[in-house]
């Protein structure tokens, strides 16, 4: 018999890392400063009525192209080499696989992003998830970036969760993803499901996880500790902590107390149904 997967789902900036992704080397690369450049994404965004996430993709292209940069997925996998990860991230998910095995599920970790994919491949943890979602660049015939793949704004990061919990991690198949599906027979249930996040663009999924009986958790560095305390007495979150991923700081043994709760519910599920079964045998 299959273990019970929990799935852990992490937003990226602010959350496993200190700041917006790009700001690390991508932006100073352009000789523009993190204000400058989401300013002026910003501004063409509003001007053109477009989508955020489009507008922010399309000024990552028009400005390398103005300087003569080739903004191919290598180049962007070296800007992720400079992103700057908090306190114990590196160590976190071996340790709580670990964990999870030891309590008989199987833990899973994915990103449900607004960053770009081929940023977070440079980050040197990206082969710690089961996926990744998050924007991506479709690449020309020299290998530069030309029309955005895939886009995740604040509201269709959902759909992701959707995904996880039948098991359809494909982003081309909406078939499968749209079809109705027994509660039973979905891959993750979403109460075996946890997401974190940093603030109010994960609002959408950690409604979700409250909704319907996950776990959501917010991270916070000192600097917006008063938003992510809005979250929790707004009933948005379960739990805040610093982000802090180190071994037995307060988010590390919630989500292992979290692990260990799956885990005993789905033992009881379990033997309800077997009882159930041999009496109706």
């Amino acid at each position: 018999m299959d273990k019970p997967v929990v799935a852990i789902m992490y937003d990226f900036d602010k959350t496993l890392c200190t700041k917006d992704m790009q700001d690390y080397a991508f932006i100073p690369g352009l000789s523009m400063s993190p204000g400058d450049f989401w300013s002026e994404a910003n501004r063409f965004g509003s001007e053109e009525k477009m989508d955020g996430i489009l507008a922010y993709m399309y000024t990552m292209i028009g400005e390398c192209r103005r300087r003569g940069i080739t903004l191919s997925r290598e180049y962007l996998h070296r800007c992720g080499e400079s992103i700057e990860l908090f306190a114990g991230v590196k160590e976190w998910f071996d340790r709580v696989n670990t964990y999870g095995e030891q309590q008989g599920v199987a833990v899973e970790h994915y990103v449900i992003s607004s960053g770009t994919i081929e940023i977070i491949e440079g980050s040197g943890i990206a082969d710690k998830f089961t996926e990744i979602f998050a924007c991506e660049f479709l690449y020309d015939e020299r290998g530069e970036a030309m029309w955005p793949k895939s886009a995740v704004n604040y509201t269709n990061k959902t759909q992701f969760v959707y995904r996880i919990n039948k098991g359809v991690l494909d982003v081309s198949n909406d078939v499968d993803l749209n079809r109705s599906m027994p509660d039973d027979s979905k891959r993750v249930p979403f109460n075996n499901m946890i997401y974190i996040g940093d603030g109010l663009s994960d609002v959408p999924c950690m409604k979700m996880m409250k909704s319907y009986g996950g776990a959501a958790i917010a991270v916070y560095q000192e600097s917006n500790r008063e938003k992510v305390e809005e979250l929790l007495l707004r009933d948005r979150v379960d739990f805040i902590f610093p982000a802090d991923y180190r071994k037995d700081g307060e988010l590390d043994v919630t989500v292992h107390n979290l692990i260990r709760k799956i885990a005993v519910t789905d033992l009881l599920a379990a033997e309800n149904a077997r009882q159930l079964k041999e009496i109706r045998s």
